[in-house]
């Protein structure tokens, strides 16, 4: 029996299937079958109830998933900490982000990590920051970066940097004439938001409350990318970082709208669970970030 017919093992346990498991780990179907096959033959039992459909458990199988978990756990373990020990940067990494980071400062960090640490293998999840959140609060994730306040506990946050906001309206809006305008002339307008659960959306809602605004109407997409082409289509205005439109704000497409008396913007967290180990592949990621805080602030 060996680490790697363990992981198989699992890995087909959890998806219920042969060729799925097969590639997420990157082997052949007939792969997989041969690393069951062989620990049944030395367990001298069934494993799994096969059918055409999916796979499942037998009574064997049940306890040998629960001992090769833990075994697999161990394992993974020991080999953080001697890696620890000989200062050597290798395993996995899972790595969450919200979308803005993650489509639009993600990318460069991944790429400059990679070049650093090129044995780590680095998973990424891209989702909205209450997604991201729950995930590493269920420690599904190592990591993540996500942009305002923490709705969950049993999370470590620190602030990597600063988010510029801006109010986007589309080029033949009325108020794309003005240099700038007060908060009080964004009133009865309609209003493009990003989904209950965004950062982003989160950061509209609370500018709205502050500013007293009337919203005459509202359309909700679960993407910036979709938001920005729905202002530009000129349904409407949005609340964005100034990331997202730099090219849309360059054809203009777009116009930025400046606000009388208003810095708009947001902080980035990098969070983490509260009592999750780290390794050293964490770690080093972690470094990275805290890097651009220095970057920005210098």
């Amino acid at each position: 029996m060996s680490i790697e017919q363990l992981k198989v093992f699992v890995t087909v346990a959890e998806l219920q299937h042969f060729s799925r498991a097969a590639e997420l780990l990157h082997l052949s179907q007939p792969g997989v079958s041969m690393h069951i096959r062989s620990l049944e033959n030395e367990f001298g039992t069934k494993l799994l109830h096969r059918s055409s459909k999916r796979v499942k458990l037998t009574e064997a199988g049940e306890i040998l998933y629960r001992q090769a978990k833990a075994i697999l756990q161990q394992y993974e373990t020991a080999k953080h900490e001697i890696d620890r020990l000989n200062q050597v940067v290798s395993g996995s990494l899972s790595v969450g982000a919200s979308f803005t980071i993650g489509e639009f400062l993600l990318p460069k960090l991944l790429a400059s990590y990679a070049r650093l640490y090129p044995g780590v293998e680095v998973q990424v999840t891209v989702g909205n920051t209450d997604e991201i959140e729950r995930l590493v609060q269920a420690h599904e994730l190592e990591v993540g970066l996500v942009e305002g306040e923490l709705q969950r506990s049993g999370i470590r946050s620190e602030t990597f940097m600063e988010d510029e906001m801006i109010v986007a309206v589309p080029a033949g809006h009325p108020l794309a004439a003005y240099r700038e305008v007060t908060p009080e002339a964004l009133q009865d307008q309609v209003w493009i938001f990003r989904e209950v659960g965004s950062g982003t959306r989160a950061y509209n809602d609370r500018l709205i409350r502050e500013w007293g605004l009337r919203v005459q109407r509202a359309y909700v997409l679960s993407s910036t990318q979709g938001v920005k082409e729905t202002v530009a289509a000129g349904l409407g205005i949005a609340v964005l970082s100034r990331w997202t439109v730099g090219r849309m704000l360059a054809t203009e497409e777009l116009k930025e709208l400046r606000i009388r008396g208003q810095r708009l913007t947001r902080l980035l967290s990098l969070i983490q669970g509260e009592e999750r180990a780290g390794t050293l592949a964490l770690d080093r990621f972690v470094q990275q970030v805290r890097g651009l805080r220095t970057a920005s602030s210098g």
